[in-house]
């Protein structure tokens, strides 16, 4: 009999592929072809599962989100029950950053993301989704801190989940060499500091 092929196992194949292809590089180099040769498979099997290169982007993008949010949620286990607030927000902002192999293949294809975002409007509608829906993930971790009396009441949620994910713009800091990321977590962890003002 022939083997049984795990479609949604060959797309995460192709997705991989495509931020190794990315990450080593570069998005100038972002073409099916390229991608299929980096998987080890034919472009017609890769056609066979993403009819355009912006499908195949689009699919990338979330499994991206998808392996972030599992590296997250391992991390949430691992600070054990009713975690602090402030180790939750230091967890979400650290896994932004390039910071380990897996972290830094994510990041890249964010900004490579973001990039197509800037001249397709699909592409720019489901980025924005995406990002709205984490900013609101952070507004509410703020405003519960808030209200648990963890933050001081006189903060601005709004404010505070904007300038917690500007730390997030370390990212081209650190891939250019410009900062260290001990730097950026030194840095962090003071405005973390600042922000929570109780234990």
């Amino acid at each position: 009999m022939p083997k049984q092929v795990d479609h949604r196992e060959r797309r995460e194949t192709i997705a991989r592929a495509l931020w190794r292809v990315v990450e080593q590089r570069g998005v100038a180099h972002l073409t099916m072809r390229e991608v299929a040769q980096e998987a080890g498979i034919s472009h017609g099997a890769v056609q066979h599962y993403f009819a355009s290169r912006e499908a195949m982007l689009a699919f990338a993008m979330d499994f991206a989100a998808e392996q972030t949010a599992l590296r997250v949620n391992q991390g949430l286990q691992e600070l054990g029950d009713r975690p602090h607030p402030r180790a939750v927000l230091r967890l979400m902002l650290t896994e932004t950053l390039p910071l380990h192999a897996d972290a830094r293949a994510t990041s890249r294809m964010s900004a490579a993301y973001v990039l197509e975002a800037l001249h397709d409007e699909n592409v720019h509608a489901r980025a924005r989704d995406g990002m709205l829906q984490g900013r609101a993930l952070v507004e509410e971790l703020v405003r519960r801190a808030i209200a648990d009396g963890h933050i001081s009441a006189d903060r601005d949620p709004a404010a505070e989940t904007d300038l917690l994910l500007a730390l997030t713009g370390f990212t081209p800091l650190i891939e250019l060499d410009v900062i260290r990321p001990s730097s950026a977590l030194a840095a962090l962890d003071q405005y973390l500091d600042r922000l929570f003002t109780t234990a």
